[in-house]
């Protein structure tokens, strides 16, 4: 979403400066840029880390809200779907944060917004709040969301091309982390008789030190600026909504689900607290550590053919959990679940993976050749990566949404793993008609608005 720009850092923006930055030099890079970078890199993980922690606290929060709260199954989905929907919602203007004020200057910032939502919970967490004053809590938590994608802008500029697929994929990596990990610290919690309290004590020094850190060790990139005319160029293109509503269906999946596993545990199959915390970390987990294999095969075999046959699984998956639920049988519906995780962290790979092949396969296609098409496609890919990001998060406000519903109509999460089933299948369509089918009379796989393409729209 960033360029390089030729002008001065404004004095008044303070803070520490770097006014020459050019990674690409390979002499600039061993001699001075790899320490800087890898510095800078680490800081922004643990401030992400933490975000995305406070971004997914109250999926542990209404584990510890039993009968005395005077909270049904749906008030505590709309609680999370709160978080949710601000989480995604705040990604945009985070993604140009970076540029407007300096990537350490928004680190400090962003770490320090996480201790509002937190002391906010620390403050009203107890029997007898009302529920907007916890609808309220939860929506301050979303902050946590931006971090993602500030921090993914920011890094995005400290590696060079050669190194930006290894650092971004630590970055994204070590934030969503922070789901599981705040799901192990509330079991944790859970297991010592500890109170909700508790947990948001643990947090608040860890924001201090976050923010205190980047404030310390980080540094902002002078010649850096917002790109408006790409993101203008990136609004108007069909790849950036296609590839956005295939997102929802690997991120937003993943994010609704770490959301809601404990939460359905709990209401459907009358698990406790410490019962579901035992598990409800364990998908993603593994969703978080296998996105970069998704990356990787995506490398090997083709972004949208991984992405295809990703969707195949996934559906197959939510099938078992539509079975599961229908038997009411707690140790099939926990393993096709956790399956689920896994195979939308898969996803969230082959999916990204997909965008930088994208646009610089319209490169192509607009006659551009050698480092111009790749200047081209590095441009449009991060203009879009923000949007994607954004939109692909509200996919975890649909899944809760629907959890909502389901539970509301029919007692169960049945109806909407069965709406989940029918998604993937669109999913499934989308990315075989757009990225693999094969034109009549074509010679090579591409979409059907841009069949002149000489790239295939199947190697990305």
């Amino acid at each position: 979403m960033t360029a390089p720009s030729t002008a001065p850092a404004p004095p008044s923006r303070g803070g520490r400066w770097i006014q020459h930055w050019d990674p690409e030099d390979e002499t600039f890079w061993k001699e001075t840029g790899e320490k800087v970078a890898r510095r800078n890199l680490l800081f922004s993980v643990l401030s992400e880390h933490i975000g995305f922690s406070v971004w997914t606290l109250w999926s542990v929060m209404v584990l510890f809200m039993g009968p005395e709260y005077g909270l049904t199954p749906a008030d505590k989905f709309t609680i999370v779907s709160m978080a949710t929907l601000v989480g995604a919602v705040v990604r945009v203007p985070y993604t140009f944060a970076v540029a407007l004020f300096g990537g350490r200057n928004w680190t400090v910032v962003s770490a320090s917004l996480l201790l509002i939502p937190t002391v906010a919970a620390f403050v009203v967490m107890e029997p007898g709040t009302s529920f907007t004053a916890f609808l309220v809590c939860a929506m301050l938590a979303g902050v946590g969301g931006g971090n993602f994608a500030s921090s993914m802008t920011n890094i995005n500029a400290f590696f060079p091309l050669r190194k930006k697929g290894w650092a971004l994929g630590l970055n994204a990596g070590g934030g969503n982390i922070g789901v599981p990990v705040v799901q192990l610290v509330g079991l944790a919690v859970i297991g010592a008789s500890g109170g909700p309290r508790l947990l948001l004590g643990i947090y608040i020094p860890f924001i201090v030190v976050a923010a205190v850190c980047a404030a310390a060790r980080m540094d902002n990139i002078a010649h850096l600026k917002n790109d408006t005319g790409a993101a203008r160029e990136a609004v108007r293109d069909a790849h950036t909504w296609i590839m956005a509503f295939l997102y929802i269906g690997t991120f937003g999946s993943f994010i609704g689900y770490s959301f809601a596993f404990g939460l359905v545990l709990q209401t459907q199959f009358g698990r406790t607290p410490l019962q579901a915390a035992y598990v409800t970390f364990i998908g993603p987990l593994l969703g978080s550590l296998i996105r970069p294999v998704g990356g990787a095969l995506a490398d090997r075999y083709g972004g949208a053919k991984i992405t295809l046959w990703n969707y195949v699984a996934m559906a197959a998956a939510t099938t078992v959990v539509v079975v599961a639920s229908m038997r009411e049988s707690l140790p099939l519906f926990t393993a096709a679940f956790i399956a689920l995780f896994v195979l939308s962290g898969l996803g969230n790979g082959s999916t990204f993976k997909m965008i930088p092949g994208i646009f610089h396969a319209k490169a192509l296609a607009k006659g551009l050749r050698g480092e111009e098409a790749a200047a081209y496609g590095r441009r449009l890919s991060g203009a879009t990566m923000g949007i994607i990001g954004a939109v692909g998060a509200l996919g975890g406000l649909g899944i809760n949404l629907a959890f909502r519903q389901s539970f509301l109509t029919v007692g169960s999460g049945t109806g909407a793993f069965v709406a989940f089933l029918a998604f993937y299948g669109v999913c499934f369509a989308v990315t075989w008609a757009v990225y693999l089918r094969r034109p009549a009379g074509e010679t090579s796989v591409t979409p059907a608005a841009e069949t002149k393409s000489q790239l295939t729209y199947a190697e990305v």
